[in-house]
């Protein structure tokens, strides 16, 4: 009886359901999507202003574009390795997107660090502010990205690799979310670039 239970429970048809921590992290994303969207219409709005300072998008963000983009993909390569509990590949690309994610906060740094040099230092225009606060804030969610990031990797050392629901559901809970913060650095960084 339990086991005819259980194996109802996990019909295809009940599990293409959204599941109610996905349902959750969905939420979470669209406020942010909210968010983001209106800093970039306050943007837009105080641009008009006659004290608006010109100045160009520091080079690295460009390159930290490709960085992040690179991350997605080797994230998802590593789901796939999951998915075929491929454990060595598994553990390699997890490290090696954890580790992206971390080249992409450096070279976030070095590139307010670009911003500085060319004389756009934090409070002397709106201009700069808002593209600092704009990276600022997108560079906190990635940290929060870059700490699930760094656990999943020690779960990927430290426990045997077995392709249960749980860990499957936190792996894409990982994904969806990393996902996210790669395609929204990608409309962030074409929404200041074509403001210029």
């Amino acid at each position: 009886m339990e086991s005819t239970l259980n194996h109802r429970i996990d019909t295809p048809s009940r599990r293409s359901k959204l599941h109610p921590l996905k349902f959750a992290l969905y939420v979470g994303l669209g406020s942010l999507v909210m968010m983001f969207i209106a800093l970039t219409s306050a943007y837009i709005v105080r641009r008009a202003s006659s004290n608006w300072l010109e100045f160009s998008i520091p080079t690295i963000f460009y390159v930290n574009t490709l960085v992040i983009v690179v991350s997605s993909l080797t994230l998802h390569a590593a789901y796939r390795a999951f998915k075929r509990e491929a454990t060595r590949a598994y553990q390699v690309l997890m490290s090696v997107t954890f580790l992206l994610g971390l080249a992409f906060l450096v070279l976030q740094y070095m590139g307010w660090e670009e911003l500085a040099a060319q004389g756009v230092p934090l409070k002397i225009n709106p201009a700069g502010d808002f593209v600092y606060a704009i990276s600022w804030l997108h560079a906190l969610h990635v940290v929060g990205g870059v700490a699930v990031l760094l656990v999943s990797v020690v779960f990927a050392y430290a426990i045997k690799l077995r392709k249960t629901p749980a860990r499957q559901l936190r792996l894409e809970l990982t994904m969806i979310y990393w996902h996210f913060v790669d395609v929204l650095w990608i409309y962030l960084i074409l929404f200041l670039s074509l403001q210029r």
